[in-house]
């Protein structure tokens, strides 16, 4: 397959969880939401030279690569890893980042003032991760392999139970339980594949499987 077909197969794809498009890139720290929300999430790529249409407009590839590095190593902490592609296609250039999953979560972006925000990939949007999410990787990262199960984690799933779907913020008020005790044990059950997660445009929503 050449670089013009292989193009066409990912951008008929359209953006999704595990791909974006860039016109251009010009901004390295909101670049590097994108590279954080794709290390925290599955993974996925940036096809930089790409308008939100599809069309191929092309870019200058040192630049935007040089870009690409400095979002990446730069304005993500820890560095995320990436990898580029130079594909060509009717004389324009079109690179291909790939950012895979992070070893080691959460992979924050930096702003310019030095302030660090997780992303999550959702959909075709980079939303900034639930403290639930935070705090799961950072149980992995530390390797808790106890799940604690008292009259706590029994009242706040019995909770769950009569009240699907529901933020954080609404569950710790209902189980009367305090809210950085509840980012514990939603992240456990996370973890324990006991709760599920989605996001609905606004807010994460929690519910029991």
């Amino acid at each position: 397959m050449d670089d013009k077909a292989y193009l066409q197969e990912l951008i008929s794809q359209g953006e999704h969880s595990q791909q974006d498009f860039k016109y251009k890139v010009e901004d390295a720290p909101k670049l590097a939401r994108s590279v954080s929300a794709f290390a925290n999430t599955g993974g996925g790529r940036l096809l930089i030279g790409v308008r939100d249409d599809g069309e191929i407009a092309g870019v200058r590839s040192e630049e935007e690569i040089y870009m690409m590095h400095k979002a990446a190593y730069k304005y993500c902490r820890p560095e995320a890893d990436i990898n580029f592609k130079t594909c060509h296609a009717d004389g324009r250039t079109v690179v291909i980042a790939t950012i895979p999953p992070a070893t080691a979560k959460p992979v924050c972006a930096l702003d310019e003032q030095g302030e660090s925000t997780a992303y999550v990939r959702v959909r075709d949007e980079n939303i900034v991760a639930s403290p639930v999410l935070i705090e799961m990787w950072k149980q992995e990262q530390r390797q808790e392999n106890m799940m604690p199960y008292t009259d706590t984690e029994s009242n706040l799933m019995e909770m769950m139970r009569l009240n699907p779907h529901q933020p954080l913020q609404v569950i710790s008020k209902i189980a009367h339980i305090k809210r950085f005790i509840v980012i514990k044990i939603l992240a456990r059950l996370i973890r324990y594949d006991i709760v599920a997660w989605e996001y609905d445009g606004e807010d994460f929503l929690f519910s029991l499987r």
